[in-house]
């Protein structure tokens, strides 16, 4: 199925680390009619404010990039909302694209969909074998029934839904919030600021809290009492919010043992990559069925395709088997320590003093390494290295501070 130029699509998490990058690169390939919302304009978790927002824009096509993400930290303080707000979404954009006529949606989950201790490197049939790292089970599970929605509505209904699972993104519009982002702009701001604290920087350390202030959680809070931390603060409660986080003179402590394993894509690779799959691969191209339309949409007499019609599909039709596993990993094939890139950010920042780690925190999966022989038979192949891409985040985290 084609998106020509003209095609609305509206891209759902258009200023996240993903969304955005999807977005620009749509813009970059002549795709101009764009549609997108902030949160504070619709909330996705709202069931009447998405519907009537289907119901005004009637988008060709959808992206769904929106999510409530975040750290070990975050995952373990937040389970309830983790999996609360990410069903709540997927429940309400999936089901509008459905009944709005939709011709294509992208679902963007996670690679931590996959057992903590499946086969490495993860195939995509490695799903739901065994059983899920703890510290995260709440937002995997939100992901492995977004991707289950998307397989199920393409069987029970022929629509055109495709699911990607990127492995652990990085790059411009990363979240450096202290305690609900991911390992890499975690641990880039973390180092930054120690070195800034080692240089008695004050109005570098006082413009970066602006930009990003701290929203104590109640353990901070019964440290250093009520209220934001921004660049208005003392010194005094700033050092001890910074210390709460493992952010010290001249020294960062890391949670773990830095010995698990990651994988890193560049957002903006992902973000061609998912614009790739949105263009070019259908749903009959995945499970590789040549007369899916036949098989699946269940031609009339006159050769037509009844597509609002059921009736003779679905997954236990005879025909097609058990159909699974129909989402595409997206990643380099690639990785390394959470020690080894600290040394990678150590040396973007212009770091010399030590990072440590603390192994009485947990490590959350050893080892998260994905196979990506589908998507490469797909077409698409990253760009990006870690190295490159650490020096690139770091420089862009620079320029967010002006």
């Amino acid at each position: 199925m084609t998106l020509d130029k003209q095609s609305k699509i509206y891209v759902a998490g258009h200023r996240g680390l993903v969304g955005s990058a999807i977005w620009n690169n749509l813009k970059a390939r002549g795709y101009n009619n764009l549609v997108g919302r902030s949160h504070s304009e619709l909330d996705l978790t709202d069931q009447n404010a998405v519907k009537d927002f289907f119901d005004t824009e009637k988008p060709d096509a959808v992206v769904l990039a929106a999510a409530f993400v975040g750290g070990i930290m975050a995952n373990s303080l937040y389970r309830a909302d983790f999996i609360m707000q990410n069903m709540k979404m997927q429940c309400n954009v999936i089901s509008n694209a459905y009944s709005h006529g939709v011709k294509k949606l992208l679902f963007l989950g996670s690679t931590c969909i996959y057992p903590k201790n499946a086969p490495q490197p993860m195939k995509e049939d490695a799903l739901l074998t065994s059983p899920l790292e703890y510290t995260n089970e709440e937002y995997a599970i939100a992901k492995i029934a977004g991707l289950k929605m998307c397989e199920s509505y393409n069987l029970q209904y022929g629509t055109n839904y495709i699911a990607v699972m990127p492995t652990n993104l990085y790059g411009p519009n990363d979240n450096f919030h202290l305690e609900n982002s991911h390992v890499m702009p975690a641990m880039m701001r973390k180092i930054y600021l120690a070195k800034l604290i080692h240089d008695a920087n004050w109005k570098a350390i006082e413009n970066d809290m602006n930009k990003r202030p701290v929203n104590p959680n109640e353990k901070l809070k019964a440290i250093i009492g009520e209220g934001n931390v921004d660049g208005s603060n003392s010194h005094e409660r700033i050092l001890k919010t910074l210390e709460f986080y493992g952010i010290y003179d001249n020294k960062v402590v890391l949670w773990g043992t830095g010995q698990p394993l990651r994988e890193f894509l560049w957002s903006e690779d992902m973000a061609d990559a998912s614009v790739h799959v949105l263009l070019n691969v259908d749903f009959k191209d995945i499970i590789g069925i040549e007369k899916y339309s036949s098989v699946f949409y269940g031609a009339k007499a006159d050769g037509a395709v009844d597509r609002n019609n059921s009736e003779g599909r679905g997954g236990a039709i005879p025909a097609l088997g058990e159909i699974r596993n129909c989402h595409i990993n997206v990643g380099t094939g690639k990785e390394l320590t959470i020690r080894k890139l600290s040394e990678l950010v150590v040396k973007a920042v212009g770091f010399e003093g030590t990072v440590e780690f603390d192994s009485s925190k947990p490590d959350g999966t050893m080892r998260k390494l994905i196979d990506v022989s589908k998507l490469h038979s797909l077409g698409w192949t990253h760009k990006v290295e870690i190295d490159e891409g650490v020096r690139k985040l770091f420089e862009w985290y620079k320029q967010s501070l002006q």
